[in-house]
């Protein structure tokens, strides 16, 4: 991943024309902007959450603590964990999965982003 003290490592999840999901690796400008009115936090996984799934809205994902592995359509496969910013933008489609591939459990802070304001996400 192409990392500077200007960028942070970041995965974005897309829809392909078909409906499935991919992921393209990329980074975040630091200090910019995001528009956004609410946040959470969570630690609690539901069962439904590891199956297969679309994003349920445009959103970063900011891993707290914990080590994920992705997996969308194809197959393909990423590893999540702290200092790696995830973008969730595969709202449609068939979406991922994960599962959890270090420590106990998965402490994240969801971001939501307004459907039309640029996230600022620049693919590798």
């Amino acid at each position: 991943m192409n990392e500077t003290s200007e960028f942070i490592a970041a995965i974005r999840l897309i829809n392909n024309p078909d409906g499935n999901s991919a992921f393209e690796m990329g980074r975040i400008p630091v200090l910019k902007p995001i528009k956004t009115t609410s946040f959470w936090i969570s630690n609690k996984t539901e069962e439904w959450e590891k199956a297969e799934h679309p994003a349920p809205r445009k959103q970063f994902v900011v891993t707290l603590k914990g080590k994920i592995r992705f997996k969308v359509s194809d197959g393909s496969t990423f590893i999540i964990e702290p200092g790696i910013i995830l973008l969730a933008e595969d709202v449609e489609g068939k979406g991922h999965s994960w599962e959890l591939e270090e420590g106990e459990k998965w402490e994240r802070l969801y971001i939501p982003v307004d459907d039309n304001d640029e996230s600022g996400f620049i693919p590798d």
